[in-house]
């Protein structure tokens, strides 16, 4: 498992690269957070 979370942190942070170069980085930080607090609700709804 731990190379799996190191592969996922590498892709976020080519991510949030690509958001900068692009100029997007409120974009991201929205849908970031968005995704977070969808995950929260699912979490709760199935626990």
């Amino acid at each position: 498992m731990k190379l799996r979370s190191i592969l996922y942190f590498i892709a976020a942070l080519l991510g949030d690269a690509n958001a900068v170069s692009k100029n997007r980085v409120g974009r991201r930080v929205a849908r970031r957070a968005a995704g977070r607090a969808a995950g929260r609700g699912m979490g709760k709804l199935f626990k």
